[in-house]
């Protein structure tokens, strides 16, 4: 039963991806001679207030990503909490609509088939654009800053930085073995990650964070921020401060209580369908900073450099065991002695919406 619900809704997914992208290049085609509307598409949101906030491809926005598992969840409900942005749960569709774009602009037959017929790749970013900007502006409440959090996005960041070329980007970067022992654990299913194999799972982060890596390099620091889940996790409120200022964004003390806003409204949103729903209820702790040390096979870790080179690249010791990522703040080792010690409560608001799902529960218990 479950898997007929899930083939349903990305058959509906599908359905309305195609049906919108369809409309949007119909009103391209029939429209000879103009500028294409599509080209100065403007999308208006009101709040409960009833303020109209107005969006086009020259809004700035943010789009937060990085490989499963390096803490984009987080982020985003840190920046959730902040009044002036909103990102809400993954769409799951931009990715796809980013893949299958990727697909049509290949110099392939199928690219050479549609200039052909007139569907030239400029119509095709318009489109794909418009479908984009649709999701996300009404993906959610609106703000003044709209962000969109579906971890491999970052892939097309240069791409996004084309079409949006107001728009910036966090990478969210993590050490690529807590990264994927989290993966293995919770059996996060990725597609292509073989979970059985850490060496597979390894590699496959190198090259997924490598890809991502160099995109961001490519768009440019002025556009582009990495940041570290460990410094997110140590330092919550310097890592934050930086962020909001490469935002423009200005500070707000509730980026670092982010648990305090969450089924608020305004506040930050969760979805059941999320992995990292019951950890980011929690506040800001080093719960799960060094968990992966102790599981990596042997013969993994003494061949990691080669496994995964992209370690040493982004400055992490393939060789430490553990690694020291840092000093945490005296207020985060306050949390994390709160959350051992069982202080911390699930708030009554969200006991049905992380134990409403007694598979998704047992899934997520497994270790």
């Amino acid at each position: 039963m479950r898997l007929s619900v899930k083939r349903s809704v990305v058959l509906l997914l599908t359905v309305f991806g195609t049906y919108t992208l369809t409309r949007t290049l119909y009103e391209v085609l029939t429209c000879p001679g103009v500028v294409p509307r599509t080209h100065v598409v403007s999308i208006g949101v009101r709040n409960l207030n009833q303020t109209l906030y107005r969006y086009n491809k020259n809004t700035p926005m943010v789009f937060v990503g990085g490989v499963p598992r390096s803490g984009t969840t987080l982020m985003r409900a840190m920046l959730d909490a902040h009044p002036d942005i909103r990102c809400g749960e993954e769409t799951r569709v931009i990715p796809r609509m980013l893949s299958l774009r990727q697909g049509w602009g290949r110099q392939t037959g199928e690219r050479w088939a549609l200039e052909e017929e007139g569907v030239s790749q400029e119509m095709l970013d318009a489109a794909t654009r418009a479908f984009l900007l649709e999701i996300i502006a009404r993906h959610g409440d609106p703000a003044p800053l709209l962000c969109n959090k579906d971890p491999f996005t970052l892939k097309s960041a240069l791409y996004l930085s084309y079409i949006f070329p107001n728009s910036k980007f966090l990478l969210m970067l993590r050490d690529g073995r807590a990264s994927v022992h989290s993966m293995i654990s919770r059996r996060v299913t990725i597609g292509g990650f073989n979970l059985s194999s850490y060496r597979d799972c390894l590699t496959k982060w190198s090259n997924a964070v490598e890809v991502m890596f160099s995109q961001c390099m490519a768009v440019g620091r002025s556009r582009c921020m990495t940041v570290r889940y460990e410094d997110l996790v140590l330092q919550p409120r310097a890592t934050m401060q930086r962020v909001l200022n490469f935002l423009k964004s200005p500070w707000h003390e509730g980026v670092l209580h982010h648990e305090e806003a969450i089924g608020q409204p305004g506040g930050v949103s969760l979805s059941r369908s999320e992995r990292s729903t019951d950890q980011v209820i929690k506040p800001v702790n080093l719960e799960a900073l060094t968990r992966w040390v102790g599981h990596i096979p042997a013969d993994v870790q003494q061949d990691m450099e080669n496994i995964a080179p992209m370690l040493s690249r982004l400055g992490y010791n393939p060789k430490a065991n553990p690694p020291d990522y840092g000093p945490p703040d005296p207020e985060v080792i306050n949390n994390t002695e709160r959350v051992l010690r069982g202080d911390f409560k699930t708030p009554t608001r969200l006991k049905r919406l992380v134990q409403g799902s007694p598979k998704m529960v047992s899934k997520e218990g497994r270790n």
